[in-house]
Protein backbone atom coordinates (compact mmCIF):
# COMPACT_ATOMS: atom_id res chain seq x y z
CA UNK A 1 0.00 0.00 0.00
CA UNK A 2 2.76 2.45 0.94
CA UNK A 3 4.63 2.02 -2.34
CA UNK A 4 1.45 2.70 -4.31
CA UNK A 5 0.64 5.74 -2.14
CA UNK A 6 4.12 7.15 -2.83
CA UNK A 7 3.79 6.48 -6.55
CA UNK A 8 0.41 8.23 -6.73
CA UNK A 9 1.72 11.22 -4.78
CA UNK A 10 4.72 11.41 -7.11
CA UNK A 11 2.23 11.52 -9.98
CA UNK A 12 0.59 14.55 -8.39
CA UNK A 13 -2.37 12.80 -6.78
CA UNK A 14 -3.52 12.73 -3.16
CA UNK A 15 -4.06 9.28 -1.63
CA UNK A 16 -6.03 8.93 1.65
CA UNK A 17 -6.73 5.62 3.42
CA UNK A 18 -9.54 5.16 5.95
CA UNK A 19 -10.57 2.39 8.31
CA UNK A 20 -13.63 0.39 7.23
CA UNK A 21 -16.91 2.10 8.08
CA UNK A 22 -20.35 1.19 6.70
CA UNK A 23 -22.14 4.29 8.04
CA UNK A 24 -23.52 6.11 4.94
CA UNK A 25 -22.96 9.60 6.31
CA UNK A 26 -19.35 8.89 7.20
CA UNK A 27 -18.79 7.33 3.76
CA UNK A 28 -20.35 10.41 2.12
CA UNK A 29 -18.16 12.79 4.12
CA UNK A 30 -15.01 10.86 3.23
CA UNK A 31 -15.86 10.63 -0.47
CA UNK A 32 -17.30 14.11 -0.96
CA UNK A 33 -14.31 15.51 -2.88
CA UNK A 34 -12.94 12.23 -4.23
CA UNK A 35 -12.33 11.57 -7.92
CA UNK A 36 -11.70 7.87 -7.23
CA UNK A 37 -13.01 5.54 -4.52
CA UNK A 38 -11.22 2.25 -3.79
CA UNK A 39 -12.83 -0.36 -1.53
CA UNK A 40 -13.09 -4.12 -1.10
CA UNK A 41 -16.26 -5.88 0.10
CA UNK A 42 -17.54 -3.02 2.26
CA UNK A 43 -21.06 -2.04 1.07
CA UNK A 44 -21.07 1.38 -0.58
CA UNK A 45 -24.25 3.30 0.17
CA UNK A 46 -26.05 4.77 -2.89
CA UNK A 47 -26.28 8.09 -1.06
CA UNK A 48 -22.49 8.37 -1.32
CA UNK A 49 -22.80 8.87 -5.07
CA UNK A 50 -25.10 11.84 -4.50
CA UNK A 51 -22.58 13.48 -2.19
CA UNK A 52 -19.47 12.64 -4.22
CA UNK A 53 -20.14 14.97 -7.14
CA UNK A 54 -16.52 14.72 -8.40
CA UNK A 55 -16.47 10.91 -8.41
CA UNK A 56 -15.39 9.40 -11.72
CA UNK A 57 -14.13 5.88 -10.91
CA UNK A 58 -14.96 3.15 -8.35
CA UNK A 59 -12.10 0.66 -8.08
CA UNK A 60 -13.36 -2.49 -6.32
CA UNK A 61 -10.76 -4.71 -4.67
CA UNK A 62 -13.10 -7.68 -4.88
CA UNK A 63 -14.55 -9.96 -7.54
CA UNK A 64 -18.26 -9.50 -6.79
CA UNK A 65 -19.83 -6.05 -7.06
CA UNK A 66 -23.31 -6.72 -5.65
CA UNK A 67 -22.40 -4.41 -2.73
CA UNK A 68 -21.83 -1.51 -5.13
CA UNK A 69 -24.68 0.59 -6.62
CA UNK A 70 -23.43 -0.17 -10.14
CA UNK A 71 -26.57 0.88 -12.01
CA UNK A 72 -26.65 4.25 -10.28
CA UNK A 73 -22.92 4.72 -10.92
CA UNK A 74 -23.41 4.09 -14.63
CA UNK A 75 -26.27 6.60 -14.74
CA UNK A 76 -23.88 9.17 -13.34
CA UNK A 77 -21.10 8.26 -15.78
CA UNK A 78 -18.93 6.73 -13.05
CA UNK A 79 -16.69 3.90 -14.26
CA UNK A 80 -16.51 0.70 -12.17
CA UNK A 81 -13.82 -1.99 -12.25
CA UNK A 82 -13.33 -5.08 -10.10
CA UNK A 83 -10.30 -7.19 -9.19
CA UNK A 84 -11.26 -10.18 -11.27
CA UNK A 85 -9.06 -13.25 -10.90
CA UNK A 86 -7.17 -12.50 -7.72
CA UNK A 87 -8.90 -15.20 -5.64
CA UNK A 88 -9.48 -17.91 -8.24
CA UNK A 89 -6.95 -20.35 -6.80
CA UNK A 90 -7.78 -19.56 -3.17
CA UNK A 91 -11.51 -20.16 -3.60
CA UNK A 92 -11.01 -23.29 -5.69
CA UNK A 93 -8.67 -24.88 -3.15
CA UNK A 94 -11.09 -24.22 -0.29
CA UNK A 95 -13.90 -25.81 -2.31
CA UNK A 96 -11.87 -28.98 -2.70
CA UNK A 97 -11.16 -28.93 1.03
CA UNK A 98 -14.88 -28.63 1.79
CA UNK A 99 -15.68 -31.52 -0.55
CA UNK A 100 -13.22 -33.84 1.13
CA UNK A 101 -14.18 -32.80 4.65
CA UNK A 102 -17.87 -33.43 3.96
CA UNK A 103 -17.35 -36.72 2.16
CA UNK A 104 -15.04 -38.04 4.89
CA UNK A 105 -17.09 -36.71 7.84
CA UNK A 106 -14.04 -34.84 9.14
CA UNK A 107 -16.00 -32.49 11.43
CA UNK A 108 -17.85 -35.19 13.34
CA UNK A 109 -14.80 -37.48 13.33
CA UNK A 110 -12.76 -34.72 14.97
CA UNK A 111 -15.46 -34.22 17.61
CA UNK A 112 -15.47 -37.96 18.29
CA UNK A 113 -11.69 -38.01 18.59
CA UNK A 114 -11.70 -35.15 21.10
CA UNK A 115 -14.31 -37.03 23.16
CA UNK A 116 -12.31 -40.24 23.13
CA UNK A 117 -14.45 -41.86 20.45
CA UNK A 118 -13.71 -43.80 17.27
CA UNK A 119 -14.57 -43.67 13.58
CA UNK A 120 -17.36 -46.25 13.93
CA UNK A 121 -20.26 -45.31 11.69
CA UNK A 122 -18.35 -42.42 10.14
CA UNK A 123 -16.40 -44.12 7.35
CA UNK A 124 -16.94 -41.82 4.38
CA UNK A 125 -16.45 -41.69 0.64
CA UNK A 126 -13.71 -40.72 -1.79
CA UNK A 127 -13.87 -37.61 -3.90
CA UNK A 128 -12.55 -39.73 -6.73
CA UNK A 129 -15.43 -41.05 -8.81
CA UNK A 130 -17.99 -38.45 -7.65
CA UNK A 131 -20.07 -36.38 -10.07
CA UNK A 132 -19.48 -32.71 -9.34
CA UNK A 133 -21.97 -30.14 -10.58
CA UNK A 134 -20.61 -26.63 -11.09
CA UNK A 135 -23.20 -23.82 -11.10
CA UNK A 136 -21.54 -20.83 -12.74
CA UNK A 137 -18.64 -21.77 -15.01
CA UNK A 138 -16.59 -18.60 -14.86
CA UNK A 139 -12.91 -18.51 -13.93
CA UNK A 140 -13.43 -19.94 -10.42
CA UNK A 141 -15.94 -22.55 -11.55
CA UNK A 142 -13.57 -23.73 -14.28
CA UNK A 143 -10.65 -23.93 -11.85
CA UNK A 144 -12.73 -26.00 -9.43
CA UNK A 145 -13.67 -28.23 -12.36
CA UNK A 146 -10.00 -28.72 -13.27
CA UNK A 147 -9.05 -29.66 -9.71
CA UNK A 148 -12.01 -32.05 -9.49
CA UNK A 149 -10.95 -33.74 -12.72
CA UNK A 150 -7.46 -34.15 -11.27
CA UNK A 151 -9.08 -36.02 -8.36
CA UNK A 152 -10.86 -38.33 -10.79
CA UNK A 153 -14.31 -36.73 -10.74
CA UNK A 154 -16.87 -36.42 -13.51
CA UNK A 155 -17.73 -32.74 -13.90
CA UNK A 156 -20.92 -31.23 -15.27
CA UNK A 157 -21.88 -27.57 -15.35
CA UNK A 158 -24.83 -25.21 -15.53
CA UNK A 159 -24.15 -21.76 -16.93
CA UNK A 160 -26.13 -19.04 -18.71
CA UNK A 161 -23.50 -18.86 -21.46
CA UNK A 162 -21.97 -21.65 -23.54
CA UNK A 163 -19.14 -23.39 -21.70
CA UNK A 164 -16.08 -24.66 -23.53
CA UNK A 165 -13.64 -26.24 -21.10
CA UNK A 166 -11.78 -29.54 -21.22
CA UNK A 167 -12.45 -30.26 -17.54
CA UNK A 168 -16.24 -30.05 -17.94
CA UNK A 169 -17.79 -33.15 -19.48
CA UNK A 170 -21.27 -31.80 -20.16
CA UNK A 171 -23.19 -28.55 -19.92
CA UNK A 172 -26.63 -29.38 -18.54
CA UNK A 173 -29.80 -27.76 -17.25
CA UNK A 174 -29.99 -26.75 -13.61
CA UNK A 175 -32.50 -29.49 -12.89
CA UNK A 176 -30.31 -32.18 -14.47
CA UNK A 177 -27.27 -30.96 -12.56
CA UNK A 178 -29.12 -31.05 -9.25
CA UNK A 179 -30.44 -34.55 -9.90
CA UNK A 180 -27.10 -36.00 -11.04
CA UNK A 181 -24.58 -34.24 -8.82
CA UNK A 182 -23.03 -35.94 -5.81
CA UNK A 183 -21.55 -32.53 -5.04
CA UNK A 184 -23.13 -29.23 -6.12
CA UNK A 185 -20.74 -26.27 -5.96
CA UNK A 186 -21.96 -22.70 -6.44
CA UNK A 187 -19.83 -20.17 -8.34
CA UNK A 188 -22.36 -17.76 -9.85
CA UNK A 189 -22.63 -14.04 -9.10
CA UNK A 190 -25.51 -12.66 -7.05
CA UNK A 191 -27.98 -10.99 -9.41
CA UNK A 192 -31.74 -10.65 -9.48
CA UNK A 193 -31.89 -13.84 -11.55
CA UNK A 194 -29.70 -15.86 -9.14
CA UNK A 195 -31.07 -14.58 -5.83
CA UNK A 196 -32.67 -17.57 -4.11
CA UNK A 197 -31.59 -19.84 -6.99
CA UNK A 198 -31.27 -22.76 -4.58
CA UNK A 199 -34.44 -23.11 -2.52
CA UNK A 200 -36.72 -25.84 -1.25
CA UNK A 201 -37.71 -27.11 -4.69
CA UNK A 202 -34.12 -27.26 -5.95
CA UNK A 203 -32.84 -28.96 -2.80
CA UNK A 204 -35.62 -31.50 -3.20
CA UNK A 205 -34.20 -32.50 -6.59
CA UNK A 206 -30.81 -33.41 -5.11
CA UNK A 207 -29.75 -36.88 -4.04
CA UNK A 208 -30.12 -37.65 -0.33
CA UNK A 209 -26.40 -38.48 -0.36
CA UNK A 210 -25.43 -35.19 -2.06
CA UNK A 211 -23.71 -32.17 -0.53
CA UNK A 212 -23.99 -28.47 -1.38
CA UNK A 213 -21.08 -26.03 -1.27
CA UNK A 214 -21.53 -22.27 -1.41
CA UNK A 215 -18.49 -20.06 -1.82
CA UNK A 216 -20.34 -17.71 -4.18
CA UNK A 217 -22.78 -15.36 -2.41
CA UNK A 218 -25.08 -16.06 0.51
CA UNK A 219 -28.15 -14.72 -1.27
CA UNK A 220 -27.94 -17.42 -3.95
CA UNK A 221 -29.22 -19.93 -1.38
CA UNK A 222 -32.38 -19.79 0.73
CA UNK A 223 -30.77 -20.37 4.12
CA UNK A 224 -33.97 -21.44 5.87
CA UNK A 225 -34.75 -23.96 3.13
CA UNK A 226 -31.20 -25.33 3.36
CA UNK A 227 -31.41 -25.58 7.14
CA UNK A 228 -34.67 -27.51 6.87
CA UNK A 229 -33.23 -29.80 4.19
CA UNK A 230 -30.27 -30.66 6.42
CA UNK A 231 -32.44 -31.28 9.47
CA UNK A 232 -34.80 -33.53 7.51
CA UNK A 233 -32.05 -35.41 5.67
CA UNK A 234 -33.13 -34.17 2.24
CA UNK A 235 -29.41 -33.78 1.46
CA UNK A 236 -26.42 -35.18 3.33
CA UNK A 237 -24.41 -32.05 4.08
CA UNK A 238 -23.35 -28.54 3.16
CA UNK A 239 -20.51 -26.06 3.46
CA UNK A 240 -21.20 -22.32 3.50
CA UNK A 241 -18.50 -19.68 3.45
CA UNK A 242 -20.94 -16.88 2.61
CA UNK A 243 -24.18 -15.60 4.09
CA UNK A 244 -26.79 -12.92 3.40
CA UNK A 245 -24.58 -10.38 5.18
CA UNK A 246 -20.86 -10.14 5.78
CA UNK A 247 -19.50 -11.50 9.09
CA UNK A 248 -19.96 -11.31 11.98
CA UNK A 249 -23.05 -13.47 11.46
CA UNK A 250 -25.75 -13.43 14.18
CA UNK A 251 -25.54 -16.47 16.44
CA UNK A 252 -29.19 -17.33 15.74
CA UNK A 253 -28.62 -17.77 11.99
CA UNK A 254 -30.67 -20.81 10.86
CA UNK A 255 -27.63 -22.64 9.46
CA UNK A 256 -25.79 -22.60 12.78
CA UNK A 257 -28.05 -25.22 14.37
CA UNK A 258 -27.98 -27.76 11.53
CA UNK A 259 -26.29 -31.16 11.35
CA UNK A 260 -23.57 -31.92 8.83
CA UNK A 261 -22.63 -28.38 7.87
CA UNK A 262 -19.33 -26.52 7.72
CA UNK A 263 -19.61 -22.76 8.23
CA UNK A 264 -16.74 -20.30 7.79
CA UNK A 265 -16.72 -16.46 7.94
CA UNK A 266 -16.04 -15.68 4.26
CA UNK A 267 -12.47 -16.95 4.14
CA UNK A 268 -12.38 -18.44 0.62
CA UNK A 269 -10.67 -15.46 -1.02
CA UNK A 270 -8.35 -14.72 1.89
CA UNK A 271 -4.85 -16.09 1.47
CA UNK A 272 -1.56 -14.22 1.72
CA UNK A 273 -0.90 -14.86 -1.94
CA UNK A 274 -4.33 -13.72 -3.13
CA UNK A 275 -4.20 -10.55 -1.03
CA UNK A 276 -0.89 -9.62 -2.65
CA UNK A 277 -2.30 -10.32 -6.09
CA UNK A 278 -5.43 -8.29 -5.30
CA UNK A 279 -3.37 -5.24 -4.40
CA UNK A 280 -1.46 -5.49 -7.67
CA UNK A 281 -4.67 -5.82 -9.70
CA UNK A 282 -6.60 -3.02 -8.02
CA UNK A 283 -3.77 -0.51 -8.32
CA UNK A 284 -3.09 -1.54 -11.91
CA UNK A 285 -6.79 -0.84 -12.52
CA UNK A 286 -6.25 2.64 -11.13
CA UNK A 287 -3.06 3.37 -13.08
CA UNK A 288 -4.66 2.18 -16.31
CA UNK A 289 -7.78 4.29 -15.72
CA UNK A 290 -5.61 7.35 -15.02
CA UNK A 291 -3.89 6.59 -18.33
CA UNK A 292 -7.23 6.52 -20.14
CA UNK A 293 -7.67 2.73 -20.32
CA UNK A 294 -10.15 0.84 -18.18
CA UNK A 295 -9.53 -2.84 -17.48
CA UNK A 296 -11.84 -5.31 -15.73
CA UNK A 297 -14.70 -3.03 -16.64
CA UNK A 298 -18.07 -3.77 -15.00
Amino acid sequence: MEKHARRLEAMGHKFVAYEKNEEPQIQADRCRNADVVMLANMPLAPSVLEAATSLKFIDVAFTGVDHIPVAEAKKRGIAVSNASGYATEAVAELCISFMIQLLRNVGEAENRCRRGGTKDGLVGNLLCGRTVGIIGAGAIGKRVAALCRAFGCRVIAYSRSTVSDSAIEHQVSLEELLRDGDIVSLHCPLTESTRGLIGEAQLGLMKKSAVLINTARGGVVDSRALAQALKEGVIAGAACDVFETEPPIPSDHPLFCCPNIIVTPHIAFASVESMEQRADIVFENLYSWLDGRQIYEI
